[in-house]
């Protein structure tokens, strides 16, 4: 009996061990299979907070604690201003990355826009170049 009342528990490790979308595809296969199964199944995810559940709530506090810390001192001076350094030296990499990539799109759209009036000046040349009559 025990196997058989532990299957669910197995079952529900197995899907969690593979990720949310496990639970999504045994969600869909259940509504494939038998509507109310599926349907179980979500009511599952939602109240049984496997779809907003604590990996995902834990996962983006995890980076805001991460953020902060990175503002704060460790007590070692050394590590501290290499920390300062490094990230000011970063964030004006970051800077002028941010601006290369403007130069860039700059230059490409000017590029663009220099092919579009060559070809609007070759077209009304064309057209404006008198047509022989046949004769």
């Amino acid at each position: 009996m025990t196997a058989i009342a532990s299957w669910p528990g197995r079952a529900e490790t197995w899907l969690d061990d593979k990720g949310r979308g496990a639970w999504i595809a045994a969600m869909v296969l259940g509504f494939i299979v038998f509507w109310p199964l599926g349907l179980a199944l979500l009511a599952y995810m939602i109240w049984g907070k496997q779809m907003f559940g604590k990996n995902c709530r834990n996962r983006a506090h995890g980076s805001h604690r991460q953020a902060w810390a990175m503002h704060q001192p460790s007590g070692n001076s050394a590590f501290d201003s290499y920390k300062a350094d490094t990230l000011r030296r970063l964030e004006e990499e970051q800077e002028a990355f941010a601006e290369f990539l403007k130069r860039l799109r700059d230059a490409k759209d000017k590029a663009e826009f220099d092919q579009f009036m060559d070809d609007r000046a070759r077209r009304r040349a064309e057209d404006a170049r008198p047509v022989e009559p046949a004769m």
